[in-house]
């Protein structure tokens, strides 16, 4: 139930049934830049909202109907009554009340000597209505200006206007940098002003759910134009418009030519959309003193724009859109702006749809498609989250951001990003949220050293850059040039290349001291299914259940699960604490061994921590030593693996080789320990609940034994055409 405090008495109705606020071929301009261009809207009643990105005129727009610039032609009527040419006074004495951007209230005066100061007598609204409608602003009636927060200054700026008792309120941003909360509050206080109370409200605003939520109509603005004005809710549901009108648009001072030539009836499709040259006679505002533009920075500043097809990219079928959709830039183009449009122009050339993401927090202004504040608006507390005042934080608000607004984008055919190591931590959560195949390159600094951290499960290209990203020189020019020229590669013959088949897809898990059981499964199976082998080294487990989580796989057959003991013990190909996680959420049936949970890896023999001297080593290569695990070791695993297992509420069938649970572990080898593995099979019987669906199965085999081969795959067969359980815990 909304709050019935703001309902009050209409104001005097338009005259003649004219709209509240009426624009029509409305001219601005700042010296010679052309700033609103033949602008119309009109306003009945209620709330209309104005979107569009920085520097489209939206703010201009707010200033000319209040009298604040000169207007070139047009005119602006409220309520039938002209505007144009009375100043700002004049204006706000008809009706007219302003929110300004950015608040603009008196330091020093205290919130109560705010609203007594603009209070109007006789009127609906009056300080005591205001501090019922904005209570926080009551527990601080005695702050001045500027002791107050930034949603407590934006309550008293709209409060003020409203004292003014205004048939028509404006306002520019209003939940610019505030706080979910105070957005929601702002808010509701708009639909209840545009429905109950008889204020006509304008709202400027860059926030699509808020501009949708409180009004019928939105307006977009596009280079100082009204492009469209369309119903909320459409604009709302329709996240590829979002993109392409706010999002990926571009922006005034990069912007393609409204009207491209026709092409020939005779020129196929391939020349419709051919990269061509943009030249701009005046990459800067000129001035009356600027002297005329040299020819070679008018070749310098000109741009490669290729051209979409008339058909979106969103009409494709989803299988088509990663393949036939747009490579992405990404960086912060504040800091490496030369640079990645350096990327962006030889992928234009190379004939792809290129858009570029800035990611930068430093709140300067972008050129970019894709800008810092359409990235952030996806943070889960909104652009608040990014935009917080501290570099650190900012950043892995943007991180956060980023890998949100990958994860729902569908039109992605290709990504690159470039930087040292914060930019390289800045994109690389996202590229890894990427589907395996969809090409992805990052040139970085600290590409030569260990880019686990960054590359992770998945199949991100990392190129060293040699020199610092950090210019355009000798060195980057060829390496970033080597980078965009094989993403171009990728990107080709991904879209060209066939399908793959159609069986289905299965991922296990092998180990070089589990290959004869693994190659001996595969064998059996690869008939029927796509069998691909993951090594259990770390990350090889992770991509295998990214796959599952991602829906790329069928089903597993987890035959070796030894990144546990690195886990435990400490060793260099640990799994982490989500191992198995993926096929509980999967819900599908689940067939997993024992597979070298009898060894911890190490590096080379100096490597290993000197709390472990004295134990059962063995040295697989001089690069890899392993250890043998304890019956103490055992039994901390059996407790994880066990718990893990009676999360899955599919099927389960979890083996345990008697024979021994490697190449190492038998009779006659080096890790040959049927105590440990007596200890290990104790504690997996001790915890997992067993039923008719979740079952331990020992068997007196090695697990490389052929025997164990053929009873994997008869289970495998025997499970895998039951239906998927939903995945719920046990």
């Amino acid at each position: 139930m909304r709050d019935r405090s703001l309902s009050g008495g209409r104001g005097p109705a338009p005259r003649g049934g004219a709209p509240a606020l009426e624009v029509r071929d409305l001219n601005v301009y700042y010296g010679h830049s052309h700033a609103l261009q033949g602008v119309s809207l009109a306003l009945d009643h209620g709330v209309l909202s104005v979107v569009g990105r920085n520097g489209m005129g939206k703010t201009t727009l707010c200033k000319a109907i209040m009298g604040m610039v000169p207007v070139a032609s047009g005119t602006i009527s409220f309520g039938g009554q002209s505007l144009v040419g009375l100043n700002p006074t004049q204006i706000a004495k008809l009706g007219v009340g302003y929110v300004p951007q950015g608040r603009r209230l008196w330091r020093s005066l205290t919130v109560d000597e705010h609203l007594r100061l603009a209070a109007t007598k006789g009127g609906a609204w009056t300080p005591e209505r205001i501090y019922g409608v904005f209570p926080r602003l009551a527990e601080r009636r005695n702050n001045g200006g500027g002791q107050l927060s930034g949603g407590e200054q934006q309550m008293l700026a709209i409060g003020r206007a409203l004292l003014l008792n205004p048939r028509l309120l404006v306002m520019d941003e209003p939940t610019e940098g505030l706080a979910p909360v105070i957005v929601d509050q702002v808010t509701e206080m708009l639909l209840n002003l545009g429905e109950e109370s008889g204020i006509e409200v304008l709202v400027i605003e860059q926030n699509i759910g808020v501009a949708c939520s409180v009004a019928e109509k939105v307006a977009i603005m596009v280079n100082g134009r009204i492009d469209r004005v369309m119903d909320a809710p459409v604009l709302a549901a329709d996240r590829d418009l979002q993109q392409a009108l706010l999002g990926v648009g571009r922006h005034a001072h990069d912007a393609t030519p409204d009207a491209a030539p026709t092409p020939r009836e005779d020129v196929g499709h391939a020349a419709e959309s051919a990269p061509v040259r943009i030249y701009m006679s005046n990459p800067k505002v000129p001035t009356r003193w600027t002297p005329p533009v040299p020819v070679r920075v008018i070749e310098q500043a000109a741009r490669t724009v290729t051209p979409l097809p008339e058909s979106s990219v969103s009409a494709l079928p989803r299988a088509d859109i990663a393949r036939r959709g747009i490579v992405y830039v990404c960086g912060t183009l504040d800091t490496k702006g030369d640079e990645l449009r350096f990327v962006r122009d030889i992928l234009k050339e190379a004939g792809l749809a290129v858009a570029m993401v800035d990611l930068s927090t430093s709140g300067k202004p972008s050129g970019a498609e894709v800008t810092p504040n359409a990235v952030a608006s996806l943070h889960p507390r909104g652009t608040s989250g990014v935009f917080t005042g501290d570099r650190g934080s900012a950043v892995a608000g943007m991180t956060t951001a980023f890998e949100r607004w990958v994860r729902g984008r569908h039109d992605i055919a290709g990504v690159i990003g470039a930087g040292g190591s914060g930019g390289t931590a800045l994109v690389a959560p996202g590229f890894r949220a990427l589907p395996v195949g969809v090409p992805k390159i990052i040139v970085s600094t600290v590409a030569s050293g260990n880019v686990a951290q960054y590359v992770g499960a998945s199949d991100i290209t990392m190129m060293h850059s040699v020199a610092d990203v950090q210019g355009l020189n000798a060195i980057t020019h060829e390496v970033l040039g080597n980078a965009a020229h094989a993403l171009a590669g990728m990107v080709k013959a991904r879209a060209d290349q066939r399908p793959a088949e159609s069986r289905p897809a299965i991922g296990l898990t092998m180990f070089g001291v589990t290959t004869d059981c693994v190659q001996a499964v595969t064998a059996e199976l690869e008939g029927d299914y796509d069998c691909l082998v993951f090594h259990a080294t770390g990350t090889g487990g992770r991509a295998m259940e990214n796959l599952l989580a991602s829906g790329m796989l069928e089903a597993v057959l987890d035959l070796t699960t030894t990144e546990v003991c690195d886990m435990i013990a400490g060793g260099v190909f640990p799994a982490d604490q989500t191992r198995f996680d993926a096929m509980a959420a999967h819900g599908g049936a689940y067939i997993g061994a024992c597979g070298a949970l009898d060894m911890v890896n190490f590096n080379a023999p100096d490597t290993v921590p000197e709390r472990y001297r004295g134990r059962l080593f063995y040295e697989h290569n001089p690069q890899i030593t392993l250890m043998r695990t304890t019956p103490e070791e055992n039994a901390q695993m059996g407790r994880f693996i066990g718990e893990k297992l009676n999360a899955m509420n599919g099927p389960v069938r979890f083996f345990l080789p008697e024979g021994g649970v490697s190449a190492l572990d038998a009779p006659g080898q080096p890790f040959w320990d049927p105590k440990a593995d007596a200890a290990l099979f104790a504690s997996l019987e001790s915890t997992v609940r067993q039923s008719a669906q979740r079952q331990l199965i020992r068997v007196p085999m090695n697990i490389n034994d052929p025997e164990f081969a053929a009873l994997v795959v008869q289970t495998f067969r025997a499970l895998h055409a039951l239906p998927r359980t939903p995945a719920r815990r046990a």
